[in-house]
């Protein structure tokens, strides 16, 4: 069956035609044969280049060998235990050796499971019941935080089966406002147990903070003790050995991992100061668990991926970012557009908005019908980003400098396409 054949029947069993709502779009969606390295084949026979990259996990792109080669390993030996391994013991001190805040770690199956775990250790440690986040931002799809939230979220109204009597104890504000946040924290601070901030908005497309604000949030929450959760299931190892907190240099109480971490398969985790971690069961009395925590398979493919992520790593990568940005602006230049390029290290998107983006509120006013249409044109360019305006694109090492010059051609046509050039 083609692609259109297989969402009609997928449609019949799955919700939507899919397990997860971003990877629907109209008139439907490819479905995939197979991929490797850069590329990315359908059903239908199409080659794309893959800037999606699963949204993100894959920064050694598709089918890396090495990864395959260690988890064919681990699989021989067993794929579930419920009993602890050794290499679990391995890739947390491969995280607490990367990540400043990092002093514990417990591994959990997604960035979803990750920021319920945190917000719930903060409260458990603050005995406090509320939480600040950020307009537009995602941190999974749970109760605690799908308000407000970005990703496929930002597409739909907030979900319908959340009760009232939990959404209450979470409160937002824009992104980079200052001002907000401290009033807003001025008027609630003995009730707050937490912020959670991605420190780069990667799901409203990519929004970096401004100068000052992630050290703002570090001494306001500081001042009056206040969990700081810096959620980096995106940054987290995409923008250095050490993530966002290494980028800005700034070192939050928590942290949460996805994506990345586990090469490829489902992992999360999260980390922080002895002092808080040491609250989560067994040794404390805030309650997390999972039959598939620390599971050998996706255990063994991030100790696989962190092996190969090197301070030289993310230099040649970050090159191929830099030159595909600076290939995306003069385009956008040449074709008199008013757009906005953005992005950092391997992550970017083009904002179809005339104005600066630092929030939230600035991404709802970019043009998401001509985004569609630049998207679609893409895929019949043979280039795959995910098919929304607030979602980041990225880059993994498997990218060479002829797939990007590719791409830049596929996004001039697709500009011209879209904006009638």
């Amino acid at each position: 069956m083609n692609s259109k054949e297989l969402f009609k029947e997928s449609k019949k069993y799955l919700p939507g035609g899919v397990d997860s709502p971003v990877r629907a779009f109209k008139p439907n969606p490819f479905f995939v044969e197979r991929a490797k390295g850069s590329k990315i084949w359908d059903v239908d026979g199409n080659l794309y280049i893959d800037h999606c990259l699963a949204y993100g996990p894959l920064i050694l792109g598709h089918c890396n060998s090495k990864i395959i080669e260690d988890v064919y390993k681990q699989i021989q030996n067993g794929s579930s235990y419920g009993a602890p391994t050794e290499n679990e013991i391995t890739l947390a001190k491969m995280v607490i050796g990367r990540v400043p805040c990092a002093e514990m770690v417990r591994f959990v199956n997604s960035g979803t499971e990750a920021t319920m775990s945190a917000i719930r250790l903060a409260r458990g440690y603050t005995q406090k019941n509320k939480i600040i986040k950020f307009s537009g931002s995602y941190h999974g799809a749970h109760d605690y935080v799908l308000v407000k939230s970005g990703s496929g979220a930002a597409t739909l109204p907030d979900s319908l089966g959340i009760p009232e009597d939990t959404t209450k104890n979470t409160l937002s504000v824009p992104f980079n406002d200052q001002t907000a946040l401290s009033n807003l924290i001025a008027r609630e601070k003995d009730e707050i147990a937490a912020i959670i901030v991605e420190p780069v908005m990667g799901n409203i497309g990519c929004v970096e903070p401004k100068e000052g604000f992630l050290e703002f949030l570090r001494e306001i929450t500081e001042k009056n003790n206040i969990i700081l959760i810096f959620d980096e299931v995106i940054t987290g190892f995409r923008l250095s050995v050490g993530g966002a907190q290494t980028h800005y240099s700034v070192t939050p109480d928590l942290v949460t991992f996805g994506k990345i971490l586990g090469g490829g398969y489902p992992i999360g985790a999260f980390a922080g100061k002895r002092e808080l971690m040491e609250m989560i069961a067994p040794s404390g009395s805030v309650y997390q668990a999972g039959t598939f925590n620390g599971n050998p398979v996706s255990v063994a493919a991030g100790i696989s991926a962190l092996n190969q992520l090197d301070h030289s790593f993310y230099n040649e990568l970050n090159k191929k970012g830099d030159y595909l940005r600076n290939q995306i602006s003069e385009t956008i230049y040449n074709l008199d557009l008013n757009l906005q390029t953005v992005g950092l290290s391997s992550m970017f998107q083009i904002y179809f908005n005339e104005n600066p983006i630092l929030n939230y509120e600035d991404a709802k006013k970019s043009d998401t019908e001509k985004f569609l249409v630049y998207f679609r044109e893409l895929m019949k360019n043979g280039v795959f980003i995910p098919p929304s305006q607030f979602e980041c694109n990225f880059i993994s090492n498997a990218h060479n400098y002829e797939d990007l010059e590719k791409v830049v051609i596929a996004i001039e046509n697709s500009l011209k396409i879209a904006w009638n050039k």
